[in-house]
């Protein structure tokens, strides 16, 4: 695999690049002790613009784990682009530390952040995309099924920055994605465009729909929550668009799907039931796991 220079979107990784990202987080998660050192001397910055649990804590134990050192900084320093210019956080962050974790608003404050620092920088969420996230589920779906060009993964809700990142890691992969919206919720026309592009390079199959009887047959069946953290919209009137997409036992049985996918938090009795989200078939704390070994595996890479 060649080395990564930064991760803003998946979109960005050749295939062989994708691949060797999961086969090195697999053997950093059954070997861990063998990397105890790959990020000895090295601080990374961990910038919170949004609320966390598993990407703060699994960067942070996962940095340790790596033998190196993180500095966590959220808004209470001075939100970014008020108190000073991105550009010139990103440089000052540059004079002290080796790479840059960024959870933010806007993919155009990682690309600022990027041009700015000279350093690795890692997208831990923007409005656009979720790569670790991503990154997780294909882990965790591997490690399931196995072969990932042989695997259907459908996911059901709003066509957010998680579904973006799957749709073009799964058209990295070559793998068979079906895309279930509600109207009006569709995923962005661009990302679109660009997995569909890469789809027909790999041999994937992509399908969109605004019906749920689209997944049938697939092999997970993945959903996130009914609006996206920041979003602002009516409540009322997003409980009636997504109400009829939510995944309950009934939905999975009818769809003949093995497993179900939540990248959490989840709201429980919303887009999933408690019965479905804590079942034996569910695959979310693997998922959750697995955010600290493909980022690991994504640093070990950066500093390789």
């Amino acid at each position: 695999m060649s080395q990564l220079s930064q991760l803003l979107c998946l979109a960005d990784l050749s295939k062989s690049q994708l691949s060797g990202l999961l086969a090195l987080a697999s053997q950093i998660k059954q070997t861990p002790e063998e990397y105890s050192q790959a990020l000895k001397g090295k601080s990374i910055a961990l910038l919170f613009e949004k609320p966390s649990l598993r990407t703060r804590v699994s960067f942070d134990v996962g940095i340790y784990k790596l033998g190196g050192h993180s500095v966590y900084l959220d808004q209470q320093n001075g939100a970014m682009g008020v108190r000073e210019s991105v550009e010139d956080f990103g440089s000052n962050l540059a004079c002290w530390c080796d790479a840059i974790v960024a959870r933010v608003y806007s993919q155009q404050t990682l690309l600022k952040l990027a041009s700015s620092s000279k350093k690795p920088v890692i997208n831990a969420l923007s409005d656009l995309y979720h790569p670790c996230q991503a990154l997780a589920d294909l882990l965790s779906l591997q490690e399931v099924l196995g072969d990932l060009s042989k695997v259907h993964l459908a996911f059901v809700g709003d066509g957010n920055n998680v579904c973006h990142s799957l749709m073009l890691g799964a058209a990295i992969l070559g793998m068979t994605l079906t895309v279930v919206t509600p109207p009006g919720f569709g995923p962005d026309a661009h990302v679109l465009l660009r997995a569909q592009a890469l789809a027909a390079q790999s041999g994937a199959k992509l399908t969109l729909s605004q019906h749920v009887s689209a997944a049938a047959g697939a092999d997970a069946i993945y959903t996130d929550t009914w609006l996206s953290m920041g979003n602002k919209a009516d409540p009322a009137q997003i409980e009636r668009a997504f109400a009829p997409f939510q995944i309950n036992t009934a939905v999975m049985q009818r769809l003949g799907a093995k497993h179900f996918m939540h990248c959490l938090p989840a709201h429980r009795g919303q887009e999933v039931t408690s019965e479905v989200l804590d079942s034996d078939y569910s695959l979310v704390l693997r998922q959750a796991e697995n955010r600290m070994h493909v980022q690991n595996a994504v640093l070990v890479s950066l500093f390789s």
